[in-house]
């Protein structure tokens, strides 16, 4: 088995294979080229995002400065994504992103990791495992996605997270390590944010 298949099958393998450091020059090239676009670029960057992806649906916005392994890659996006400024993926192995994800600035989703074992660290020898991230998930700024993790859909997850395991669908988990706070309920659907009230109709489709 070649190092390629070993790397996108979860395997131990060398991410200094000629091949595959090769192949990632070329996504890195293309990266560089989409932060250096202009803010009135909309539509350059957009046709950049879609050969740099591996999918990326409709009226995604990612803020460049965007940094990734693979330049985007191993990166499959639904519709309506929206990333700010600082955007780090680790795309060594595979990152599944639902329909209408909000990801805060300076967030990290990382899907590579390195064996604990000191000898096998020291020759460089990494793993990868995806990260599944579902629909209308909202990741504060800072936080901190690790390899394997999934979240489920509508969850929250609060600034400056550690995510190293699981998260379920329509909760709001903080903190590090990463643990659910509470179950989004009625509350939330009266309230925006402490006493505040929700003063105008929201529709039942995402924008």
């Amino acid at each position: 088995m070649d190092n390629r298949t070993r790397m996108m099958e979860g395997k131990i393998y060398n991410p200094g294979d000629d091949e595959i450091m090769g192949e990632q020059a070329g996504c890195l090239e293309r990266q560089y080229e989409f932060n250096l676009t202009r803010p009135s670029e909309m539509e350059k960057r957009e046709a950049m995002l879609k050969e740099m992806f591996g999918s990326i649906g409709e009226n995604c916005y990612i803020e460049p400065p965007l940094h990734a392994n693979w330049g985007g890659k191993h990166v499959y996006m639904g519709d309506g994504v929206y990333a700010n400024f600082n955007l780090t993926l680790v795309d060594d192995g595979n990152v599944y992103i639902g329909d209408h994800v909000m990801i805060g600035p300076n967030v990290t989703i990382a899907t590579a990791g390195h064996p604990v074992e000191p000898h096998l660290r020291s020759k460089g020898y990494q793993f990868n495992m995806d990260v599944h991230i579902g629909n209308n998930v909202w990741i504060g700024g800072g936080a901190v996605i690790l390899p394997g993790v999934t979240i489920g859909d509508n969850t929250v997850i609060g600034a400056g997270s550690v995510v190293t395991k699981d998260i379920p669908a329509d909760v709001v988990a903080v903190g590090n390590p990463c643990r659910v706070l509470r179950e989004i309920g009625e509350k939330d659907r009266k309230y925006y944010y402490k006493d505040r009230e929700i003063d105008l109709e929201i529709p039942d489709e995402p924008v």
